[in-house]
């Protein structure tokens, strides 16, 4: 286990966090989401959530899947986070629409099955502060 978290805490951040996405844009179009604030940073928050869980995963639980681009999604929460005025908002709408739902497929195929989760499975995540 890396950090606090074990990699199946993680993994379900990661579903949870593309779930959410797919809620925020929904049925805007790309000049309705450049100009509203909400929907944007809340896209750009939750891409960052995914980043900091692909990052906390193990090297191990990584190299089961070589077609996921870790390193791609971690260095873009990097980016997002440290650079955020510099972030090209066509690049986070690319992401939202047509990047997450093939990982979630991919996440669907693959991952759901090494968990033995269900498709189904509806994910609760308690936060502890």
């Amino acid at each position: 286990m890396r950090g606090r978290l074990g990699d199946k805490v993680r993994f379900q951040h990661i579903l949870y966090s593309i779930g959410e996405i797919e809620n925020y844009p929904d049925g805007v179009s790309i000049e309705q989401f450049l100009k509203n604030s909400e929907k944007r940073f809340a896209t750009i928050k939750q891409i960052e959530i995914i980043g900091e869980a692909c990052n906390a995963l193990t090297d191990e639980l990584k190299s089961l899947d070589q077609d996921i681009p870790w390193r791609s999604i971690i260095g873009f929460r990097n980016i997002s986070i440290h650079e955020y005025f510099g972030l090209d908002l066509q690049i986070v709408w690319e992401i939202a629409y047509n990047d997450l739902p093939e990982l979630k497929e991919k996440y669907k195929s693959y991952w759901i099955p090494y968990y033995k989760y269900s498709p189904s499975y509806s994910i609760e995540i308690k936060f502890n502060y």
